[in-house]
């Protein structure tokens, strides 16, 4: 316990003194040297310099050993997969996009050959063999059936649905693989980098070419039955035809039903066209006309009611392309659209992640993970 409460504190505040560390932990001088010798032996830490500019001795720095495990993160979509590899210490050593095109649509192992070349590409640029990694975290749209093993609520990622998909991308990288829910990736980087850190109960909202949530209650990440929770997209809402046999394709406006019909990115850029916004191209150019935010807003605050409603959080967190488009002005419209449609009353905030939210929260997964097993001392 000693040793795991030492490697978390270097992991979070950086290089330490021994009397910073024993000061932190409440352990006694002699008890943290031999900790940070026997971590030091392990090859978990390392000295990194001296604390000078003060009187007497000059202390010695510790921090976590770089070396001590790397992991990957993949952040999936219809167009691609984007991978980054990390140390230990969550530094990102190389980042690569591969796109579907890379690998011939009627190719064996598809989907495992597409994994492994976004992987070998981040590697490469980290300078590190494939037998280095830990571990990986990979976030498509959908979620993994715990009773099945396929991966449900994603019918617009063809060659992901095998059952035996983990092990697919198991033995082609050679390491454990986690997959999760895209959503509930970002809601982990939310968490810990963004707008929900010190909440415990938040629902994420991603409106982009996709519609999910993520609620996360207690701390924790609410999956379901069949790790569906969440999937807001299929809700059915007013104005919005129903989504039957799981169609909720992203591809065109006119598909699919439900939440998605009404505040996903196409079907913006097509409600900008409807209010003569002709030229309208991308959810930007879509959301800059006032008649059009102020309608997407109250389709937003109609589908957050029913959550609210429902899951009664402290916080709903805006996230995706429609959110960050809109900014500021579409989240205090649709704050006040939301006034009288629902008893409880969260606050709303706009996601403020930089970077890939989804990359960042399997990032922050990964490294868990990894840091869960390198760091047991026991």
């Amino acid at each position: 316990m000693n040793d795991r409460a030492a490697l978390d504190l270097l992991v979070s505040q950086g290089p330490l003194t021994r009397t910073q560390i024993g000061e932190l932990t409440g352990l006694s001088k002699p008890t943290a040297s031999q900790l940070l010798g026997r971590l030091e032996a392990a090859g978990l830490v390392r000295t990194t310099g001296n604390v000078t500019g003060r009187p007497g001795p000059n202390a010695q720095l510790y921090e976590v050993n770089p070396d001590a495990a790397y992991v990957a993160a993949l952040a999936v979509d219809p167009c691609g997969i984007t991978a980054a590899v990390a140390d230990v210490t969550g530094q990102v050593l190389g980042e690569e996009r591969i796109g579907t095109d890379a690998v011939d649509e009627d190719a064996q192992d598809r989907t495992a050959r597409l994994v492994a070349a976004a992987v070998d590409g981040a590697l490469a640029k980290a300078g590190l063999a494939r037998e280095r990694l830990h571990g990986a975290v990979i976030g498509t749209p959908g979620a993994l059936d715990p009773q099945t093993g396929v991966l449900r609520y994603a019918p617009h990622l063809p060659g992901w649905q095998s059952r035996t998909l983990r092990e697919e991308l198991a033995g082609v990288l050679g390491v454990p693989i986690v997959i999760e829910n895209d959503v509930n990736l970002a809601a982990v980087a939310e968490q810990h980098d963004g707008a929900a850190q010190d909440f415990d109960d938040f629902v994420l909202v991603w409106a982009d070419e996709g519609v999910g949530a993520a609620i996360v209650l207690g701390g924790q990440l609410l999956r379901g039955a069949t790790g569906g929770a969440g999937e807001i997209g299929y809700m059915p809402l007013p104005d919005a035809p129903l989504a039957r046999d799981g169609d909720r394709s992203a591809a065109r406006p006119d598909a699919g039903g439900g939440f998605q019909r009404l505040v996903g990115a196409p079907s913006v850029v097509e409600l900008a066209r409807e209010h003569g916004v002709r030229d309208a191209r991308t959810v930007g150019e879509a959301l800059a006309d006032d008649g059009v935010r102020a309608e997407v807003a109250r389709r937003l605050a109609t589908g957050l009611a029913a959550v609210v409603a429902v899951v009664d959080p402290r916080l709903v967190v805006l996230s995706g392309e429609v959110a960050q488009a809109g900014g500021e002005a579409l989240r205090e419209l649709v704050e006040g659209e939301f006034t009288g449609l629902a008893l409880p009353r969260p606050e709303l905030r706009l996601s403020n992640i930089g970077g890939n939210p989804i990359l960042i929260g399997a990032l922050r997964t990964a490294l868990a993970e990894a840091r869960n097993t390198v760091f047991d001392t026991a």
